[in-house]
């Protein structure tokens, strides 16, 4: 029985990996195509007697020339061939929705589900996951439809969207999943511009040409806007995809606040950019965003407060490997004992006492400075042991 959960988890984690790669692969590329259109868009120039082009760039790449151009609504014949940039955006939602299924939904009561969080069974918890995706796309829709002209209204209601998810994520799943979990909100509502918005846009303009009739041009301002919106998204969502590496900030006691103001920072960052490709070279935007980015990091540095107290008399070395054992070594060992592990993550192993030693300064900033670890508190690490874990740190 061993033998066949190992040679299980074996081929689990080549399916992880595969499906990770291909997300980083399509994503890329999704998010270079935003970036390089939105950028194209703000470098074009009017060409003189040329009242069909919206305008004009000359660009320099790997050797060459180039000379792009770009209609106002669309040419006065269809090109042919036509290339479109739709399979970036369906690969990498598709992709990392099965990059969910695979690590968090399939081992869900150890990744997803913290019963010190909330008492959810595994089902109820990704049931609200999935749901979680749904209602984002319909309440940003729904906002962009009534909002779509009041531009700075329409970002603050959604700002204020992200942050409400983001808080609410944070009381439903283990903090490392209530990152993802806002990250893949984001992601399905940049995908549904795409699928539902900027795709049909295309197409009804596409096919007025072919009926010979004269396309609309609100058609093209409803595929821009919806673009330029994913573009002030991409790096708000990356930083939630990337995340996980970093448990200062999911596993902090307002983690759900952090992750506001990191994507705020992101998209303030991504504005410069913007504003850059018009000519416009804001410095000041990046300065702020330092800044902020530097305060932050101050705030929520260990020293200025734990999530556990040091008080208290100093433990034994005793307890301390009691402790570990007991509620990190299931995982971090070299035969593990937790459901759903063949090897240790990332070859950690608490087996000995010279191992936890070696291992104090990881062991302050998962599960003393942070609740990261166990993940979903998976083995019922107790306040009372973190203060232990504090305690014995403190005498180092």
């Amino acid at each position: 029985m061993a033998s066949l959960l190992a040679f299980a988890d074996y081929w689990w984690s080549w399916a992880d990996l595969l499906v990770r790669w291909l997300h980083v692969i399509a994503g890329i590329a999704w998010i270079g195509a935003s970036f390089y259109f939105i950028a194209l868009d703000n470098h074009l120039k009017p060409r003189a007697g040329a009242d069909e082009l919206a305008g004009e760039a000359w660009e320099i790449h790997g050797g060459g020339f180039y000379r792009v151009e770009k209609y106002r609504v669309a040419p006065r014949a269809l090109p042919e061939p036509l290339y479109w940039f739709k399979w970036e955006a369906y690969t990498t939602w598709l992709s990392g929705f099965a990059l969910l299924i695979v690590v968090y939904y399939a081992h869900a009561s150890t990744f997803l589900v913290d019963r010190t969080v909330a008492d959810l069974s595994t089902h109820e918890a990704i049931a609200l996951s999935i749901a979680g995706l749904v209602v984002a796309w319909l309440v940003y829709d729904g906002l962009c439809r009534v909002l779509g002209r009041v531009p700075l209204a329409l970002a603050a209601a959604l700002l204020g969207f992200i942050a409400l998810a983001a808080w609410g994520a944070g009381r439903l799943f283990a903090a490392r999943a209530a990152y993802i979990e806002v990250g893949a909100m984001i992601g399905t509502m940049m995908v549904g511009n795409v699928f539902f918005v900027i795709i049909p846009a295309h197409w009804e303009l596409i096919r007025a040409k072919q009926q010979g009739r004269e396309p609309d041009a609100r058609w093209n301002a409803r595929a821009k806007l919806r673009s330029v919106h994913n573009n002030y998204l991409t790096l708000p969502v990356v930083f939630a995809m990337l995340s996980n590496h970093f448990a200062f900030t999911y596993a902090h006691t307002h983690a759900w606040l952090i992750l506001v103001v990191l994507m705020v920072l992101g998209a303030w960052t991504r504005h410069y950019f913007n504003l850059r490709h018009r000519g416009r070279n804001a410095w000041w935007i990046l300065v702020t965003a330092a800044a902020g980015v530097v305060a932050l990091a101050v705030l929520i540095r260990p020293g200025g407060g734990g999530n556990v107290a040091a008080s208290g008399p100093p433990p034994s070395f005793a307890q301390v490997q009691a402790i570990v054992q007991q509620r990190c070594s299931p995982c971090h060992s070299m035969h593990p004992s937790q459901p759903g592990y063949s090897a240790p993550p990332l070859d950690i192993r608490f087996d000995t006492g010279t191992e936890i030693e070696q291992q104090a300064g990881l062991i302050a900033q998962m599960a003393v400075h942070t609740d990261a670890m166990p993940p979903g508190n998976v083995t019922n690490m107790t306040p009372a042991e973190r203060s232990t874990l504090a305690r014995w740190l403190a005498t180092r």
